[in-house]
């Protein structure tokens, strides 16, 4: 490799590494920034962890526009819920790059946002214990996301036919692992997930051995019909959203969530701290 080349190669990596540090000192100033208008908005005990997607910050920053910008903070208690996620999904966020950084507070717009609470099984396993019973039993409780081939096979088990009409998008699988007849067993418990004016109800609709076809004694059939038929209200979602749907988006964790568009954070001519219209 000739002199001459050499001294190209080595410029433009020179000049790719300086726009890595300016993507990277952008990204942290900018998310720095939203963070601390999140915190003061959703009045959060500490800074939330806020990300920018997409490649690259830089230049999402030079137009002033970033197309998805996510929050999260762990372990917050909400309501009866001792270790839930929160989490802001915004969309189409528009800021000037001084509204952001400055020393004043952050201000910016987005087109849309989620507001999203995710709940742990463990939170459900309290109250699953304290209805007492049989199901006061269960050690552990994981939930599963199922879809209409899983439904299809419960029915095939011996389930109510008219469960053909739950829609899986807004169903999870329990699963709790507790005594039956004096020995370990693991329970299954196909359910429906409903949001009712802005509080999530568990509607258990089958229960069987998990891996069999056999049925459960009838005392731990009703127990966990019962215990796991629970009403779970997180409050308010983060930005104020009332919760409109209920999932389970990933192995173990029940979400619940509500979106509001044309969002404003922050002070600004003309402008109230912060607005939204619920979607």
């Amino acid at each position: 490799m000739g002199r001459p080349v050499r001294r190209v190669l080595v410029a433009v990596l020179a000049v790719a590494a300086v726009l890595v540090v300016g993507d990277l000192a952008t990204g942290a100033a900018v998310e720095s920034g939203i963070s601390r208008a999140l915190r003061d908005r959703l009045d959060l005990p500490e800074d939330p962890r806020v990300q920018v997607h997409g490649f690259s910050v830089l230049a999402q920053a030079a137009t002033g526009r970033y197309d998805h910008v996510e929050m999260t903070l762990q372990r917050v208690p909400v309501g009866p819920l001792r270790t839930p996620e929160l989490q802001v999904q915004l969309y189409g966020l528009r800021g000037d790059l001084s509204d952001l950084v400055g020393p004043g507070p952050a201000r910016f717009r987005a087109s849309a946002a989620e507001g999203i609470v995710q709940i742990s099984p463990n939170d459900v396993r309290r109250m699953v214990v304290d209805a007492g019973g049989p199901a006061a039993g269960v050690t552990r409780l994981s939930v599963e996301a199922v879809d209409a081939n899983a439904i299809d096979s419960v029915i095939l088990a011996g389930g109510d036919p008219t469960l053909r009409g739950l829609d899986p998008r807004n169903a999870a699988r329990f699963v709790a692992e507790m005594p039956v007849d004096g020995a370990d067993a693991r329970v299954a418990v196909l359910a429906a997930l409903v949001v009712d004016h802005g509080t999530m109800r568990v509607v258990p609709r089958d229960v069987r051995l998990d891996g069999s076809d056999e049925p459960v004694p009838d005392a731990v059939r009703t127990s966990m019909l019962r215990a796991l038929a629970v009403d779970i209200d997180p409050g308010p979602l983060p930005l104020g959203v009332t919760a409109t749907s209920a999932s389970v988006p990933e192995y173990n964790v029940l979400q619940v969530a509500g979106s509001v568009r044309d969002l404003s954070v922050g002070a600004g001519p003309g402008t109230s701290r912060s607005a939204g219209r619920v979607g």
